[in-house]
């Protein structure tokens, strides 16, 4: 039997931001995406990290079509969804949808919750009110939210239940794969770990496909079977994520993971930890994106921007690892 073929296919993804002065002219572009290659397969789980800036949620939003690609490919089901036409796009959301960093924001705060689980419903299909009601009691039961919740506003929800109701409202639409961007945020421990358990629950139920973007590399570590780290709009390493986090082999990477914490101390994979600030965006450093942040830096980092290569078992974009 062949292989299942990727679900998504991100080919040299480029997104640029015009950076326009007083007068509306453009005096250079912001590099959020800058060249950006994966896979990912039906059913796994892919982690994005790197700090705030590293264009990680840009990627997101452009692979879901909230933004338009610069240059580069996105194929979804084998086929180019880059550049659709707004129709076509609408038609798409079926089977990839997004889920945002504030889940009240993306709550209509003057519909009760029944309201917002009927909208999709309405837009992408033809069900009855009588299938619909049904479609949103099973949706219910799924994220574990009681039925007198349905008569609630989001304001009346705390950040659990509001990230439940979000995540019902794209379930209605039986989804392939879901973009979960930062999901866990701004919760507390124990929260955390029952959302957690229920994005679990509900990849077995629905054979979802995620796309995991978080900061919280514990979170990461427990939830997805690769991990893409990126930097400064690229991606310096991408492999299984139990490789990348027991022998992490970019020094961004490591330094990484040096600063988490570990019982009783400091996890150290290396002497050092990461400092200072990345670089400006509208202004790259020439060679590899790191160099002015790296231990290692020698003259031919500056000259040669590293490819990302297959190193032991993993894609590292670094030219001494």
């Amino acid at each position: 039997m062949s292989p299942p073929a990727p679900l998504l296919e991100v080919d040299d993804l480029v997104r640029y931001f015009p950076v326009r002065n007083a007068f509306g002219r453009r005096t250079g572009w912001l590099r959020a995406v800058d060249g950006v290659s994966f896979q990912v397969w039906p059913g796994e789980t892919l982690g994005l990290v790197g700090e705030s800036g590293c264009g990680k949620s840009t990627l997101g939003k452009t692979v879901m079509g909230i933004y338009t690609p610069t240059a580069g490919e996105i194929r979804f089901l084998g086929r180019e969804i880059g550049h659709l036409p707004k129709r076509e796009r609408r038609r798409l959301a079926k089977s990839l949808q997004y889920v945002y960093q504030d889940p009240g924001a993306s709550l209509d705060p003057r519909w009760k919750v029944i309201h917002s689980l009927h909208e999709p419903l309405k837009i992408h299909t033809q069900l009855s009110r009588a299938e619909r009601e049904r479609e949103i009691a099973a949706i219910l039961r799924a994220v574990g939210l009681p039925d007198a919740h349905l008569d609630l506003y989001p304001h009346e929800l705390s950040g659990g239940q509001q990230r439940r109701v979000g995540l019902g409202r794209i379930l209605t639409l039986r989804p392939r794969m879901v973009i979960l961007d930062e999901p866990t945020s701004g919760l507390d421990v124990s929260v955390q770990a029952s959302v957690l358990k229920l994005f679990r629950a509900l990849q077995e139920t629905f054979a979802l496909t995620y796309v995991f973007i978080s900061h919280d590399l514990a979170v990461v570590r427990a939830m997805c079977a690769r991990l893409a780290v990126m930097y400064l709009g690229k991606i310096v390493e991408l492999g299984e994520a139990a490789t990348v986090f027991d022998k992490p082999r970019h020094p961004y990477t490591q330094s990484l993971l040096a600063a988490v914490p570990a019982i009783g101390g400091r996890r150290v994979t290396l002497d050092f930890t990461l400092e200072g600030e990345p670089p400006n965006p509208r202004d790259v450093p020439s060679g590899c994106r790191f160099r002015t942040r790296c231990p290692r830096v020698e003259d031919r980092c500056a000259r040669e921007e590293p490819p990302l290569r297959q190193v032991d078992g993993r894609a590292v974009a670094c030219h001494f690892a």
